[in-house]
């Protein structure tokens, strides 16, 4: 990382195997997507290998990156991408820098495999952040920063200085600055740290306090947090939050109900992953379930309306919602806990949610999923959940 220079330059090396034969890779470049293009952000590829080999790679479009090579279903192959990333202005997104104060999420070049169905090439969104597919994988990051800089990413530190470790996650990201910490351990043993950047007021400490809860409430509820760490960095110029496995980025003054809803993003989108393109709900919506159980708030979430744009819309795309923004929110995070409350007690569907978890973990769901989990619960699932738009 070179941020005197105002760019972060990498390699990203992978062995891939796919389930499928197929005749290419797909990298997506995020950060050439419309919105942190707009900003200033700029993914450029300087090269690209096959095993020991160079292999040219092509662009059919601004956030899309293909190789070449001829794979079996089941035959591996390494792969690496020589990367610079020219970082943005400030800006409420995935990657931002504050002055010293660095966002990084889908910041990289990343292969987008998804097992069963093959490569996740959905176009970018003008109006929202772009996440990922990934199928989960195991991570290791060496990360090198200039003196007296601090990191939080996804994972755990070392063995090597400047290293970051992580198994069976879906996606890496990380948060540089310099930040005042707190940590605390969970009764079920997860170390839980919190940086807030030096330009940020809020103290860690009550960030912690509110993450060992939720951690603890949604461990019971949904299944075991799967990972031994969880970390979260307070940021300048963020609304909100942004989640990625093992690693929250979250704004000033969020505090309150952000926090419970970002840690459920740890089983909705983290361990039970899913195509955020394609299928939003099912990490926003099953995300804001938790969340509203969390903070006893299920009523306040039945009780608010839904916009005409959106109403039994609540599965569509994200590219149903590029010209719908304003109905996105309570169509996409409240309608789906209105549905799930329409199916019967509270608790019931807290049930149907964790075996949901326990039959999807570290795989990539869809909503015949989520369905299947919550008919062995509530037989007539299909029928109401398809009143809101949601089916298989």
């Amino acid at each position: 990382m070179k941020p005197a220079d105002n760019v972060v330059t990498g390699t990203v090396e992978v062995v891939f195997t796919p389930d499928l034969p197929t005749d290419h890779l797909v990298f997506r470049l995020w950060p050439n997507g419309p919105r942190p293009a707009k900003a200033g952000a700029r993914l450029d590829v300087t090269a690209t290998r096959i095993g020991n080999g160079s292999a040219p790679g092509q662009r059919p479009d601004a956030t899309t990156l293909t190789v070449p090579v001829e794979l079996h279903a089941g035959q591996s192959v390494t792969a690496a991408v020589d990367f610079t990333l020219t970082l943005p202005r400030p800006v409420d997104d995935r990657i931002s820098r504050t002055a010293d104060a660095i966002r990084l999420g889908s910041f990289f070049p990343i292969l987008s495999w998804e097992p069963g169905v093959g490569w996740a090439t959905e176009p970018p969104t003008s109006g929202f952040a772009e996440a990922s597919t990934v199928q989960a994988a195991d991570f290791t990051a060496t990360v090198t920063t200039p003196p007296g800089f601090d990191v939080l990413a996804t994972g755990v530190p070392g063995p090597a200085n400047g290293q970051w470790t992580a198994q069976a996650v879906g996606d890496f990201a990380m948060s540089v600055g310099h930040f005042r910490t707190a940590s605390a351990t969970t009764k079920q043993g997860t170390a839980v740290t919190v940086g807030v950047d030096a330009q940020v007021k809020d103290g860690p400490e009550s960030y912690v306090r509110r993450i060992v809860a939720a951690l603890e409430d949604y461990g019971n509820r949904f299944g075991p947090y799967p990972w031994p760490a969880y970390t979260m960095a307070v940021e300048p110029n963020l609304q909100g939050g942004i989640e990625y496995p093992m690693h929250v980025m979250q704004g000033p003054g969020t505090v309150g109900r952000t926090t419970p809803h970002e840690v459920a993003h740890q089983w909705f989108y983290g361990l039970v992953e899913n195509n955020q393109g394609r299928d939003p709900f099912l990490d926003e919506g099953l995300a804001s379930w938790a969340e509203a159980r969390d903070e006893n708030t299920l009523s306040r979430f039945v009780g608010l309306a839904v916009p005409v744009a959106g109403k039994g819309h609540a599965g569509e795309p994200m590219a149903f919602w590029e010209s719908r923004q304003s109905a996105y929110y309570r169509s996409v995070y409240v309608q789906p806990v209105q549905a799930l409350a329409a199916l019967g007690p509270p608790e019931l569907v807290d049930c149907a949610l964790r075996l949901y978890v326990a039959r999807n973990a570290y795989r990539i769901a869809r909503p015949v999923d989520l369905l299947e989990a919550l008919k062995v619960v509530f037989p007539n699932a299909p029928a109401t959940l398809a009143r809101y738009g949601i089916a298989a």
